[in-house]
């Protein structure tokens, strides 16, 4: 009998792992407004973009985004451990400091919650891409280049994958920004995913691979 029992409980087990890996692969944004597309349509916000993009190669893909207006990286962190734990995702893009910086906050504790939200991203086997941001000298430069920099360093530090600036081709190009000079505008929409897509790829790409 207990031959038996164990043999099915090895059947269960293996079925169990195959149903797991043949699990559609996942991203779960967590942002800011810009990636909640203030001032854009559902449409053409960004996100949605990413996600037909990526199902070019990845046809069952689906990103789940998890973006609040106004968000901090205190924000972020404070809501990531439900967000991991409800969607499992594959790659988690985090996207957030932009408005740590508007509000002048001290970089340790922009640095203090990065870290706490790479590691529990990482501790839930989610692959990590940080999406970095930069902003005008407004605080001096050591503040502006400290801030610009704190997402390098981290993705050395814990090998994620790393956007160097979400806004890369949009901050300074006229008609990428909306007037409040924050927001991208419609236009600029495939540009943040085109950003994007390179470094998701390339970290989708095992997880989304069939078993052998």
């Amino acid at each position: 009998m207990s031959v038996f029992i164990t043999l099915a409980i090895f059947v269960c087990s293996v079925a169990q792992a195959e149903e797991q890996t043949q699990q559609p692969p996942k991203l779960l944004i967590v942002g800011d407004s810009i990636s909640a597309g203030f001032g854009v349509p559902v449409e053409k916000q960004w996100p949605l973009l990413l996600e037909q993009k990526l199902q070019n190669r990845f046809p069952q893909l689906t990103v789940v985004v998890a973006a609040i207006s106004g968000d901090t990286t205190s924000g972020g962190r404070s809501r990531l451990p439900a967000l991991l734990e409800r969607h499992q995702p594959d790659v988690t893009l985090l996207a957030l400091g932009g408005n740590d910086a508007l509000r002048g906050s001290p970089l340790s504790l922009v640095r203090n919650n990065l870290t706490a939200m790479i590691e529990a991203t990482q501790e839930s086997g989610s692959e990590v891409v940080l999406a970095g941001m930069q902003i005008p000298p407004n605080y001096g430069p050591a503040y502006t280049e400290g801030f610009r920099t704190l997402y390098i360093e981290l993705s050395g530090s814990y090998n994620t994958g790393l956007v160097p600036f979400l806004l890369e081709g949009v901050a300074t190009v006229d008609g990428m920004m909306q007037d409040d000079g924050i927001h991208p505008t419609t236009e600029a929409q495939p540009a943040l995913a085109d950003n994007v897509a390179p470094e998701v790829i390339k970290l989708i790409t095992p997880q989304a691979m069939p078993a052998e």
